[in-house]
């Protein structure tokens, strides 16, 4: 199998594309929710 430039730009892309699908169920799994929570309220929290 010989390897050009299209063939690896295509796999860049394919790769990319599974960290994105990755990244989003990471922030939209359920048991985040609390961490996400918990950060969203620190600003707003007095020392």
């Amino acid at each position: 199998m010989e390897f050009d430039i299209n063939f690896l730009r295509s796999l860049a892309t394919v790769a990319s594309f599974i960290i994105f699908v990755g990244i989003l169920s990471w922030t939209f799994s359920s048991r985040k929710t609390d961490d996400f929570e918990q950060a969203a309220r620190l600003p707003f929290e007095q020392d």
